[in-house]
């Protein structure tokens, strides 16, 4: 298709389909005459996963084109940006490349290697060798970049902390995961148009995973009372916000 017709079907302007190109975020387009581009169905999925994580994942370009490069950090933790991520990065390299070598992600994790054994141990991640390198998917590298923050954030095998600490959060994904589905196939009329029914499973993982965050931090709340009453923790009772709440009372 042409640029007219690329603008049509996303609804963004051929100035900002000529900047997500200048930025490196869409496949380039096939050229038969220097003055001739052709687009396809791969640039209207890249433009959509582009405004998906703008609108959705409130990020900036800057920042996906930062995740694209295996930044961690550049996503601030919103796994939900990662589908939109790997269809980006899928369209835009192509799946033969759709691989992040490892020893890339030890500039802002200079432990990378080592967690990621760890985690391929437990079953969270999958390491592949590749001429004598190793790699990982999208969503592995963001796992092991993570931890590398968790890290960084003090979680360390000093104080009985390492990359196995991820296994509770791994099982729990998966049967949250499974029941999810059966739920959704148990629920969904089966003649339901298969692009409805796939519009309604995205949503809902979107949407749940977000109810999920939620209501994992309500109970992480709940559970630093009910542990702050059973020892009695001086140094929470030092905290600055808890004196303020005391004096607002």
């Amino acid at each position: 298709m042409k640029m007219r017709e690329l603008e049509r079907r996303t609804g963004v302007t051929r100035q900002m389909v000529q900047f997500y190109l200048a930025h490196g975020l869409l496949p380039e387009p096939v050229r038969p005459k220097p003055n001739v581009a052709e687009y396809s169905e791969e640039h209207v999925r890249a433009i959509e996963a582009i405004r998906r994580l703008q609108t959705e994942g409130r990020l900036k370009i800057n920042e996906i084109k930062q995740a694209l490069n295996g930044s961690a950090a550049a996503l601030r933790n919103d796994v939900a940006s990662l589908p939109h991520l790997d269809t980006l990065f899928a369209l835009r390299t192509g799946v033969d490349t759709q691989l992040v070598a490892l020893d890339s992600l030890e500039t802002q994790s200079p432990m990378a290697q080592t967690d990621a054994k760890v985690l391929q141990e437990i079953g969270a991640i999958q390491i592949h060798q590749r001429n004598g390198r190793a790699f990982l998917s999208r969503m592995d590298a963001q796992v092991v970049g993570l931890w590398g923050e968790a890290r960084a954030a003090g979680y360390t095998e000093a104080r009985g902390f390492d990359a196995t600490t991820v296994g509770m959060y791994l099982k729990a994904a998966r049967e949250l995961a499974f029941a999810e589905i059966e739920l959704f196939q148990n629920r969904i009329e089966a003649d339901l148009p298969v692009e409805e029914r796939a519009a309604m499973a995205e949503a809902g993982s979107r949407i749940m995973l977000s109810v999920f965050t939620v209501l994992r931090m309500k109970a992480e709340f709940e559970a630093f009372q009910q542990a702050e009453k059973r020892t009695g923790d001086p140094r929470r009772s030092a905290d600055p916000r808890r004196q303020v709440n005391r004096a607002a009372a």
